[in-house]
């Protein structure tokens, strides 16, 4: 089930307001430029299908942002819980950073936590099959896709070499949750 949770940056420890509401998740992230929606296949997806077939099962929903906001690249990514280089790199998505463009993510398979920093507030977005998240460029944010990761995503940029992290050098992310591993996932 997806879920936001909302934190004062200086409170890691419990969070002001929790959302598993679709709706009310569009809503809350909405509020600060996020863009968040569902979306659903207009063809079966199988396991293990290529990158061509995911894009085409989602291609309206593609053309639709691509067409809205200018993005002139999409790809697949894809990670599993026997994946060698896991550990590093989720690693690597676990400090905090921004992009010069936006970072566009819908989940066909699995999950993924994008946790943004907003201000005084932290944004806890659990991302599960069928969610897209927009984070804007510039937004501080940090990605984790737990120690067991598991999910297939499509990708969206404007700049056709892919996202370029700039790193804030915070440790604001070490102070955070973290994700768990799905139970499905395992």
């Amino acid at each position: 089930m997806s879920r936001l949770r909302i934190f004062d940056a200086e409170q890691p420890q419990n969070p002001s307001s929790v959302h598993i509401a679709h709706k009310d998740i569009a809503r809350e992230l909405g509020k600060v430029g996020v863009r968040f929606e569902q979306w659903e296949a207009n063809q079966p997806v199988a396991p293990g299908a290529s990158q061509e077939q995911v894009v085409a099962a989602y291609r309206h929903d593609i053309d639709r942002l691509m067409s809205e906001e200018g993005y002139q690249a999409v790809d697949v990514i894809s990670l599993t819980p026997d994946h060698p280089d896991r550990a590093a790199l989720r690693k690597k998505f676990l400090s905090e950073h921004t992009h010069s463009e936006d970072e566009v993510r819908f989940f066909v398979a699995g999950a993924g936590q994008f946790t943004l920093h907003i201000g005084d507030k932290i944004y806890d977005v659990l991302c599960e099959q069928g969610d897209l998240i927009g984070v804007p460029d510039g937004t501080r944010h940090w990605f984790d896709m737990s120690e067991a990761p598991y999910f297939v995503a499509i990708r969206l940029f404007t700049n056709k070499e892919g996202w370029v992290a700039n790193f804030t050098g915070s440790d604001i992310a070490d102070h955070f949750p973290r994700m768990t591993p799905l139970a499905t996932a395992a």
